[in-house]
């Protein structure tokens, strides 16, 4: 009998679930029925929701800012009340730069995260094609 050696699968890299789901909410009905979503979908996937306003921009006054903050979390504690969700949730002010760049991503746009200790390129995740499998013989 031969010894097997074990498979190393070292250069593989496993696919990591979302670890945030960002969500914009403007105060319509359609972007609270997407904060729902986005709760009961973070506590399935152990993620973390981030309910974000969006402002016009760099500038804005502090009181549009407190404001805009106060209507977020707002909603989220709403949703929180009717989801039962606990603990997977912060919320956010952006200006609208930021999202445009973080959702011109989601639309099929890179977007390069520089650090002071590197560059990471985030894309959009392109369709596989299905494959089929072959029936082994017997």
């Amino acid at each position: 009998m031969t010894d097997v050696e074990p498979l190393r699968l070292a250069h593989l890299r496993l696919r990591r679930r979302p670890s945030a789901l960002l969500v914009d909410v403007d105060g319509s009905p359609a972007a609270y029925r997407s904060l729902v979503w986005a709760l009961t979908e973070a506590a399935r996937r152990e993620a973390t929701v981030v309910a974000a306003c969006v402002i016009g921009g760099a500038g804005e006054a502090a009181a549009v800012v407190a404001a805009a903050r106060a209507r977020v979390e707002a909603q989220l504690l709403r949703a929180i009340g009717e989801t039962g969700v606990h603990g997977r949730a912060s919320t956010a002010v952006l200006e609208r730069p930021v999202f445009e760049a973080l959702s011109g991503t989601a639309r099929g746009g890179d977007l390069v995260l520089v650090t002071g200790t590197g560059k990471t390129l985030l894309r959009h995740a392109v369709p596989r094609a299905p494959t089929r499998r072959l029936a082994r013989g017997a």
